[in-house]
């Protein structure tokens, strides 16, 4: 075969080579730019808040200032849950927040910050970045006409405060207790009246009486929040969240403007972002938990029916959108994820960790 010929000729080699040249570049926005970020929480809340000032301030500094991200907390711009259609209308550029606030959009956005008795913060890494989650997230929001990437971690949260002891999965009963995602969904089940309360707004509901218990992130963003001048009841192992991610989300047609470096900025930052403030989670919470034990918290454990409830509901609530095929799709991509995860654990690092307290406890 004259190999020549054949280029000039066929369609891949002669007339797609025209018409390949002849195509425009992509229409990449020159010069340089501010974005507008709108976050769901107020300046300053910890973990939350420090992980989108992050993001930010990587993006700028990254591309020396050709992408400012200014940042506008809940309520300047938007309110905290209406983050989401802000961004994919094009009335924001980007957001940071959690992605199961938006479960009304989608169901399987919950997969990409927490459900429960689901991944821990350092499995989610592993599903996200090896498994294809990443992918998956990409995917769905596509449908919403957003690029998303994770952006920070919470790692395991707490039951959370309570006006008074949960003594029997009967006490959930009428209980006004804020938590959103699939865990408000389960604690609903159990009889609860579940509150879905933007953070900025849970001290006031907690101390007027508008609710008998909420969680929010861990010691160290609660504390911030003041809880334990209203109640001194804490359940500190919990359900629902046991690896919480945040995600910045951008705008998809501000995302198709950026250059590939840009791009590839934009992803590198929330990357870094998501790993440090993992790393903050487990940084501080130990010192901050040790400081509410001083002020009076009373840390308790949910009683073995609870959790039973907690696990019989959590299994209900996980089937009922398996009919949806990209909920599904997402699902068994995790937990299949999870399982891997969890038997390496169990064999390796839990083997380390029982032999490492035998010893440091003499």
């Amino acid at each position: 075969m004259d190999r020549r010929k054949f280029l000039k000729t066929s369609a891949l080699g002669g007339t797609a080579a025209v018409t390949t040249s002849a195509l425009a570049a992509p229409a990449y926005a020159q010069g340089n730019r501010t974005l507008t970020m709108v976050t769901s929480v107020p300046d300053g809340f910890a973990i939350f808040d420090d992980a989108a000032s992050m993001a930010a301030r990587i993006i700028t500094e990254m591309s020396d200032g050709a992408l400012t991200i200014n940042k506008m907390p809940a309520g300047s711009l938007v309110g905290a849950f209406e983050v989401f259609d802000a961004v994919s209308s094009g009335q924001a550029d980007l957001y940071h927040s959690a992605e199961y606030y938006f479960l009304n959009q989608h169901p399987a956005f919950a997969f990409f910050t927490a459900v429960p008795f689901g991944m821990t913060g350092v499995e989610l890494l592993a599903w996200y970045y090896h498994k294809g989650g990443m992918e998956l997230h990409h995917e769905l929001a596509s449908l919403f006409n957003l690029k998303p990437f994770l952006c920070g971690n919470t790692a395991m949260q707490p039951g959370g405060w309570f006006n008074s002891e949960i003594t029997s999965a009967d006490d959930l009963q009428g209980l006004r207790f804020r938590m959103p995602g699939q865990g408000g969904q389960v604690l609903g089940r159990l009889g609860a009246s579940v509150q879905n309360i933007p953070g900025g707004e849970i001290y006031q509901a907690l101390s007027s009486g508008q609710i008998d218990g909420a969680e929010w992130i861990g010691p160290f963003a609660d504390e911030r929040l003041g809880f334990q001048e209203v109640t001194k009841i804490y359940y500190t192992a919990g359900f629902h969240e046991p690896g919480s991610a945040l995600a910045l989300s951008m705008n998809m047609d501000v995302w198709d403007s950026l250059t590939p470096a840009q791009q590839s900025i934009v992803q590198t930052a929330c990357e870094a972002t998501h790993a440090n403030n993992l790393g903050m989670s487990w940084a501080e919470n130990g010192a901050a938990l040790a400081r509410l034990q001083a002020q009076g918290v009373q840390s308790r454990e949910f009683p073995d029916d609870v959790w039973d409830a907690f696990g019989r509901a959590a299994a209900e609530v996980r089937e009922e959108n398996m009919g949806d095929p990209i909920y599904a799709k997402i699902a068994e991509s995790y937990f299949a994820a999870q399982a891997e995860t969890s038997a390496w654990w169990q064999i390796g690092d839990g083997e380390y960790i029982r032999q490492r307290n035998r010893v440091n406890a003499g």
